[in-house]
């Protein structure tokens, strides 16, 4: 089984290391610059373009999105949907140095990296990054594509929307709604609901014009 790292900028190699520390090690890079084939160990350089992938049997490969959330907007959203309708597979990673509860549900791509905790009945979508040290507390409703970003906690019965982010350090108090595409600022305390595609920061967190 090869395994493709589509990108091995920062995100991308620590998703390579997330691989290989869940017994999948990443076999081939895809990313513009061949150099990056330094940066992840025993990986080889395989192409600039991600249609390259398209070329090679679904299912003789894996795939782990190493673009980051935080790269050109909505990139590891569309690289994620064209790939999987393309027949594709992201396996979700989860760290052994993580925890996740036996009757959390992970889906499709997820990246569940060092030091997180995701914690009984929470539901984690497709695509979404829980990164270094974040928590998901009980009974979370996360959509797909979210990123949550390190040392962010998000406390009980959160739902957050499809393509929000979380900034580093953030904290979700317990029951609330964070729509879709909404962000929230690095350290933010959120006390309220926060709609779609609003920008909310500060302690507590109030909504940017």
């Amino acid at each position: 089984m090869r395994r493709i790292l589509l990108g091995a900028g920062g995100h991308g190699v620590v998703a390579a290391a997330l691989a290989s520390a869940c017994g999948r090690p990443v076999t081939d890079i895809i990313d513009p610059d061949p150099s990056t084939e330094a940066r992840v160990p025993g990986a080889r350089w395989l192409a600039a373009e991600d249609d390259e992938v398209l070329a090679l049997a679904a299912e003789e490969v894996e795939l782990v999105n190493g673009v980051g959330a935080n790269g050109p907007a909505g990139a590891r959203r569309r690289l994620f949907e064209r790939l999987s309708e393309a027949g594709y597979h992201f396996p979700a990673l989860i760290h052994p140095f993580s925890w996740v509860a036996p009757t959390a549900v992970i889906s499709e791509g997820v990246q569940i990296m060092a030091g997180a905790v995701v914690q009984p009945g929470a539901a984690i979508g497709r695509n979404v990054i829980v990164n270094t040290r974040a928590s998901v507390d009980h009974d979370c409703r996360i959509a797909d594509h979210v990123h949550i970003a390190p040392g962010s906690t998000i406390c009980g019965s959160v739902s957050i929307g499809e393509g929000a982010m979380i900034g580093a350090g953030a904290v979700v108090i317990p029951g609330l709604a964070i729509g879709a595409g909404a962000m929230i600022g690095a350290g933010a305390a959120v006390c309220r609901d926060v709609p779609e595609k609003a920008l909310a920061r500060g302690v507590p967190a109030r909504q940017s014009v």
